[in-house]
């Protein structure tokens, strides 16, 4: 019999959620995502030097306002070196995030979107091949429609509720990756829960009510699941458009041979009773505010994400003498 990771690809799209290359080379899937995190580590590793080296040598000269704004190209090159090396090995696409210091900032989370898709298409990768990752704020959202216009396709990250999915939909981003193993977290840490059977996991029941609703409305935009614990998250969520899912755990499906069973379908969503909700800025941001898990995530992986930013900038600038 295939084995889990097989079995799982005939039925939902598979991403490595990782900016470690070789491990993206090991287990071949579609796409591969990063963030602050992910790049953070591998920069660290010598084997990827190169690509920081590079880096400096293709930004040294370049003409710039500032010396914050050399900074910040300087870092969209680290950035899409990764990626491009990353396209060498998928066959589809690749997701690279707009700084999450700018998560507030609707215009100039745009303007570095821009950047980040003029150094792709520089390097010869067309737009169709990039997804440009934005928060779930308000103001990401309303980034992502814009951009979504210009034929720039977003990844919207960070995502922990039905309202968010809602407004991401609604701006028509390509995809949304919702967080499964922190909301997990979460949970398990306010309710004093050690654990959760599969079935009902909080993170898996938020991704099965985001997956259900975007069907039952015939919504385009695409969910990814993302942010898993454990192997039983991501079979639980078989069927789902897209998961992205760490080595480790991409490891652990390959070793195992056990049947999978399709747990998410179009045909299943059309059937549920979901009433349809319309959103504005206010409404938005009330049933936000009412998910107190959603709000306690989005600030820490804003704050986690842009303080990872920070550290890579302070990396290359000790390491790399720049």
């Amino acid at each position: 019999m295939p084995n889990q990771l097989e079995q799982l690809k005939t039925m939902t799209t598979v991403v490595a959620d990782t900016g470690d290359i070789e491990s993206i080379q090991a287990f071949r899937p579609t796409d591969a995502t990063t963030n602050p995190s992910l790049i953070l580590a591998a920069a660290q590793k010598p084997e990827y030097h190169y690509l920081i080296e590079k880096a400096i040598t293709d930004t040294k000269d370049a003409v710039v306002p500032s010396t914050e704004r050399r900074r910040d190209l300087l870092l969209d090159q680290v950035f899409i070196n990764f990626g491009l090396e990353i396209l060498k090995i998928v066959p589809g696409r690749v997701s690279t995030e707009v700084d999450a210091h700018l998560s507030f900032d609707c215009e100039k989370s745009i303007d570095r979107a821009h950047s980040l898709i003029q150094l792709y298409e520089k390097a010869g990768i067309t737009r169709d091949r990039v997804l440009i990752k934005l928060a779930s704020t308000w103001e990401g959202i309303r980034a992502a429609q814009v951009l979504e216009m210009e034929g720039i396709h977003c990844n919207m990250t960070l995502m922990f509720s039905l309202p968010q999915a809602i407004g991401c939909a609604e701006a028509k981003a390509t995809l949304i990756s919702p967080f499964v193993g922190r909301i997990l977290d979460w949970y398990k840490k306010n309710e004093g829960i050690a654990a959760y059977p599969p079935a009902e996991d909080p993170g898996v029941l938020s991704v099965r009510t985001i997956y259900n609703y975007y069907k039952k409305f015939d919504y385009k935009t695409q969910v990814m699941g993302a942010s898993f614990r454990n192997k039983e998250e991501i079979i639980e969520l078989a069927g789902c458009d897209l998961l992205t899912i760490a080595p480790k755990l991409l490891s652990e499906l390959q070793a195992d041979e056990s049947p999978l069973t399709r747990k998410l379908s179009m045909e299943q969503a059309k059937k549920e009773s979901i009433e349809k909700i319309h959103l504005n800025e206010c409404s938005f941001r009330f049933l936000f505010n009412e998910n107190a898990m959603a709000v306690d995530k989005l600030a820490e992986g804003i704050r986690n994400f842009a303080k990872d930013f920070t550290k890579l900038e302070q990396y290359i600038e000790k390491e790399f003498n720049v």
